[in-house]
């Protein structure tokens, strides 16, 4: 007999006891009759047993055949859970990939990366849906599996998901050109503890990054925000607007800088930086999400 078994063989030997027919089994199998008969006798010569009896009644199993059936099946199912293994695989590269991103990465990064990836993959790689939210309803999203991956901005990696650090970011506080703080060189933590700002909500990267600062700097306390906003655009206008000064990522307020709109303040004694962290569920992120992880990476 041949070193390896002949799993289309055994198959339709199976089939063709299973359906008690071998007319069917080739329907099920997709060829011939005689295809199917002469793959059978094929296996019969190879093992020198007789391993099917056809009758007016149907086809049944030899006792041989009984026990060869017995050893295939293990056999057949290892086959079948390869080719849909293979499947999966090869249906990759057409799979949606579904990314949860907090605001600042949403807006500010992600477009990028996202256009560096479609240039390594081409027009065939996977469609991309992002949805933007804080940074902890993004992680509920990879917990829960509404997403493939997810990017944070919080200090802290939320336990449970694997992770990894693809970039760096600070927090600057901003102020409208004609606020006072504007024109000094710089202010203490304590005027800024003491000093009403406008905020992200509890649950925020930026929000959780700025309260850790002022925590590790000695005044966890500091005093309740001017305004509440759930978005980096809200926050921008409203400082601009003369609300109060307000607390933002720095890659957010850099065009406003820029363009005068805006003023950072130097805050002596005070480092508010934190990672951005992508997260997924499990001991590592699917095929496709791993392509994009190392494009965010270069």
């Amino acid at each position: 007999m041949r070193a390896e078994p002949d799993l289309q063989a055994l198959r339709a030997l199976a089939l063709a006891a299973r359906e008690n027919s071998i007319s069917a089994a080739a329907g099920l199998l997709g060829v011939s009759q005689q295809a199917v008969s002469l793959r059978i006798r094929t296996l019969e010569r190879e093992l020198g047993a007789r391993l099917l009896v056809r009758s007016t009644r149907g086809s049944r199993l030899t006792p041989a055949g009984q026990q060869v059936v017995g050893w295939a099946q293990p056999l057949l199912a290892a086959a079948d859970a390869f080719a849909d293994a293979a499947r999966a695989l090869r249906d990759d590269r057409t799979t949606t990939l579904r990314i949860a991103a907090s605001l600042t990465i949403a807006e500010h990064l992600l477009p990028r990366w996202i256009g560096t990836w479609r240039a390594q993959v081409g027009e065939h790689g996977p469609e991309v849906q992002v949805t933007a939210a804080n940074s902890s309803t993004v992680a509920m999203s990879v917990r829960e599996g509404t997403a493939d991956l997810g990017f944070v901005e919080s200090p802290r990696t939320p336990a449970g998901l694997g992770s990894a650090t693809v970039a760096h970011d600070t927090l600057d506080v901003v102020v409208q050109p004609e606020h006072r703080w504007a024109r000094a060189r710089s202010i203490t933590v304590q005027e800024l503890a003491t000093t009403g700002l406008v905020l992200r909500e509890k649950g925020s990267g930026t929000r959780q990054a700025f309260d850790a600062a002022m925590a590790d700097a000695g005044y966890p306390d500091h005093a309740e925000p001017v305004m509440v906003q759930k978005s980096t655009l809200g926050m921008r206008s409203a400082v601009m607007g003369g609300t109060a000064p307000g607390v933002l990522s720095s890659l957010a307020v850099a065009d406003d800088v820029r363009a005068g709109r805006l003023a950072r303040v130097q805050v002596d004694g005070l480092t508010m930086s934190r990672p951005l962290t992508a997260l997924w569920a499990g001991a590592a992120p699917p095929r496709h999400a791993r392509d994009f992880l190392e494009a965010c990476a270069d």
